[in-house]
């Protein structure tokens, strides 16, 4: 991971809402998910935490990623490291994934 958050003009961020089912079988897509953050030089924002939903409904994990740029965020999404840990989450968790280009 780089040694601090992606900002400036080009940065793009993951927008996960998780509800895990299987804390256990959520444990290797963590693992697996820290290979494709980390070769993507990817910076967590949000991993879990304290939240309140103030307008919908809310899951019960979120997580923000942010990348250097856009591309950068949609090849990790798509490389073959984090479709590996792909399998696990969908096994362990239900979420919705938003890749979302930030403000310049």
């Amino acid at each position: 991971m780089i040694d601090g958050p992606a900002s400036g003009p080009g940065t793009a961020y993951w927008v996960m809402r998780i509800d895990v089912h299987d804390a256990e079988g959520y444990k290797p897509y963590i693992a697996a998910d820290a290979i494709a953050v980390e070769k993507a030089a990817a910076w967590f924002l949000v991993r879990g935490g304290r939240h309140e939903a103030v307008h919908g409904p809310a899951r019960s994990r979120n997580v923000v990623l942010a990348f250097k740029d856009y591309e950068t965020a949609r090849a990790a999404y798509h490389s073959p490291e984090y479709q590996a840990a792909l399998a696990f989450r969908k096994a362990a968790a239900e979420a919705e994934v938003i890749i979302v280009h930030g403000a310049e």
